[in-house]
């Protein structure tokens, strides 16, 4: 028996176990909800497609405000803070060691903060009344009138919510782009500039990015999946659900609306299956563009 249990197979069972119980099943789960009304009290009744068909001809919330909202949000967060987490990490790899690892711990701490703790000081910088650091300031110079309503305006939310967002989007991703970059051989440097190599720029471009493919792989995917999953801070920053006017409605926000509000679990699930397939699609895609052609 001892010797039948020592395989290296045994020590993925762990994660092949978790990965089933809290990834797989509840992906199926979710599949076979989709195709039901379900009110989380009655038993599931199939109605087929008749969610999908839904969603997209008579949902116009969905199709008018979620979808373009969370698009948007995905396309101008992801790229954005995967673009400023290289560059902060090859910012941080030219210092010493202390004050690099003060630094990332400052940048790294936001994606740590919880998110009512978060919404919480950004929602007194962006306070509607005259006590807001930002209305007080507008005030102050005498560049508005009277107190704006930025967490209750449309035309304000969305904005907010990118630049919170931005803000708190150093995570693992950051932390992974810093470690590869550190961990770049240096000799390839010094051969470089024997070779031709003249500046920083040429020197990232043609050292520092093809030497860490798997890093920035990584950071990628988890720029995708948590831009895509992102959805509190919106209802947090505006206090409801739904946001108002719908402007900082995002994908997570419908289920959530839908599925724990509502009640109606299998339209939810049927949102959800929509979201899984866009991250999907999307993360091939970065798989595509940014892992190893060999």
């Amino acid at each position: 028996m001892i010797k039948r249990m020592n395989r290296p197979a045994w020590f993925i069972v762990p994660y092949w176990s978790l990965f089933l119980v809290f990834i797989i099943l509840p992906v199926i789960a979710a599949i076979f909800l989709s195709f039901t009304y379900f009110n989380a009290i009655e038993t599931p009744r199939f109605v087929g497609i008749n969610n999908y068909i839904e969603l997209i001809t008579t949902d116009t919330v969905f199709m008018q405000y979620v979808l373009s909202n969370t698009l948007r949000f995905a396309l101008i967060v992801g790229p954005f803070g995967y673009i400023m987490a290289f560059l902060l990490a090859w910012m941080l790899a030219q210092i010493s060691a202390i004050p690099r690892t003060i630094l990332a711990i400052i940048l790294y701490s936001p994606s740590l903060t919880l998110g009512v703790a978060m919404a919480a000081m950004w929602r007194i910088i962006f306070s509607g009344d005259a006590n807001g650091y930002l209305n007080a300031i507008l005030l102050s110079n005498n560049l508005i009138l009277e107190p704006l309503q930025f967490l209750q305006s449309p035309e304000y939310l969305m904005t907010i919510m990118i630049v919170v967002s931005l803000w708190s989007s150093m995570g693992v991703g950051f932390l992974a782009m810093l470690a590869g970059v550190l961990n770049i051989d240096q000799t390839l440097y010094e051969a470089a500039y024997v070779d031709g190599i003249k500046n920083r720029t040429q020197e990232i471009l043609y050292i520092t990015l093809p030497s860490m493919k798997p890093q920035l792989l990584f950071g990628a995917v988890m720029a995708v999946v948590s831009t895509f999953q992102a959805g509190m801070i919106g209802v947090q920053l505006a206090g409801s659900n739904p946001t108002p006017q719908y402007a900082g409605q995002l994908i997570v926000n419908h289920i959530e609306d839908f599925g724990f509000i509502r009640y109606m679990m299998g339209y939810a699930a049927a949102v959800s299956v929509v979201l899984l397939i866009i991250v999907y699609v999307i993360s091939k895609v970065t798989f595509k563009a940014l892992g190893d052609k060999s």
